[in-house]
């Protein structure tokens, strides 16, 4: 039947950093609409799609995106309103071969995203269906994900001295997406009473997690522990387990080497030092433990724990489908971290979660952490089937609306299935 856009629109917003943003509307034959409020990331890949700003010094410290609401509203809108499209598919290729550059620089990532994710909900709701339901599977089956919270926030993400960015907990063990949401809201609250109790600020960072003013990542872990446990819930694969984002990249000097806690350390030495924290720790997924262009250094952390734990690629991967393809077939990590905008389109991000399914790769959808209230990414893991997603903390308006959008579907959808993919004992997926 296809799809016809008859008016497409957007304006500048705010993020929930206070930062701009653009806000994208599309409306297709019959007056049904759909919209976007495009997220922004503060640690960044080098290769991800690149945001346009306006940079005039006068407004917003020269973050303004009054240029990117022009771009959609003119260049965009003239080559996509009007057409039939046949698919998501067609519309985005049309959206790339506009932009004409690998990273979305000349129309901006955040304008082409925007138009994506805006026509998906139109088309989805052009044809009557969830969001969830209308997006193509491209790996397993619909699933609700396990979500994992970060409720201690470091590196840019807070004003701390902390040198890891992320500290996340994955109820891994509940029966249900609710009872996950709810371990991680009561594991929040005793983390916060416990933060009160020693005397550290609970402030929080960009994703809602604490920022207490720690530096040693072993106190933050074993504060966890202990808020875990003190919330009545067990470590473990049948309980609730930790989660790390170290983002390596940036605290990767500019010899190779890394700071952590005050000790410079090489490649080899970070690894060593992850696997101690495994060792001692319920952690079962770290993300981005190298820096982006440490491929050798990837390759011995996959080497020493790839069997044990998840090994999640952010910075080095982008979302792109090739690198993707390339970290798997040199073994450098275990999974993909999954962002519309880093990538630049729906169809894209679909097509990395693809690869993963090919490359028995798993594969995780992520929030940034300059959000919006936007909740296209808990469709989009719902729909990829890919078991896991990271939108926050639980709490934040701009957090919670992913979580509670999830509540929502499996109220709509009991019979989908909450989890991790199942996995054989060399790793790969049963589906």
């Amino acid at each position: 039947m296809g799809y016809r856009i008859t008016a497409l629109c957007a304006m500048e917003i705010l993020d929930s950093r206070g930062r701009p943003t653009v806000d994208v509307r599309v409306e297709v034959d019959g007056g049904v609409s759909g919209h976007a409020g495009v997220p922004s990331g503060a640690s960044r890949g080098t290769r991800e799609a690149v945001e346009r700003r306006d940079g005039d010094a006068a407004r917003y410290d020269g973050e303004g995106v009054h240029g990117v609401v022009a771009t959609v509203e003119d260049e965009i809108a003239t080559a996509v309103v009007g057409p039939v499209w046949d698919s998501l598919h067609e519309l985005d290729a049309a959206l790339c071969a506009l932009d004409g550059t690998p990273t979305k620089e000349r129309l901006g990532g955040n304008a082409v995203v925007g138009v994506s994710m805006a026509a998906a909900r139109a088309f989805a709701r052009s044809d009557g269906q969830e969001l969830y339901r209308w997006l193509p599977q491209v790996a397993h089956p619909a699933r609700l994900p396990v979500p994992h919270f970060n409720v201690v926030n470091g590196g840019l993400h807070a004003e701390n001295r902390l040198d890891f960015q992320e500290f996340m907990i994955a109820p891994l063990g509940a029966p249900t997406f609710a009872e996950a949401l709810r371990a991680g809201a009561e594991i929040y609250q005793r983390l916060k009473r416990r933060l009160q109790q020693l005397g550290f600020s609970t402030n929080l960072g960009d994703e809602g997690g604490f920022a207490p003013a720690l530096q040693a990542p072993t106190d933050v872990l074993d504060l966890l522990v202990g808020a875990i446990t003190a919330a009545g819930y067990e470590t473990g694969p049948n309980g609730v387990m930790i989660a790390l984002d170290p983002a390596a990249s940036e605290f990767c000097q500019p010899d190779g080497s890394y700071r952590v806690n005050g000790t410079i350390l090489d490649s080899a030495g970070l690894v060593d030092y992850l696997t101690v924290l495994v060792d001692h720790y319920p952690i079962w997924s770290i993300e981005d433990g190298l820096a982006e262009d440490d491929r050798e250094g990837w390759e011995l952390l996959t080497d020493r724990l790839g069997a044990r734990i998840q090994l999640v690629g952010d910075d080095n991967l982008v979302t792109n489908p090739d690198s993707i393809s390339e970290a798997i077939a040199h073994r450098r990590g275990t999974a993909a971290l999954i962002k519309v905008n880093q990538v630049g389109t729906v169809t894209e991000a679909l097509e990395a979660v693809r690869r993963c399914h090919q490359g028995e790769f798993g594969a995780m959808v992520s929030h940034r952490s300059g959000e919006t209230t936007d909740t296209f990414i808990a469709d989009l893991a719902v729909a990829a089937g890919c078991g896991q997603i990271k939108a926050g903390a639980p709490a934040r308006g701009e957090r919670v609306a992913k979580y509670n959008r999830l509540l929502t579907i499996e109220a709509q959808a009991p019979e989908l299935p909450y989890g991790l993919v199942p996995r054989r004992r060399d790793g790969t997926d049963v589906s």
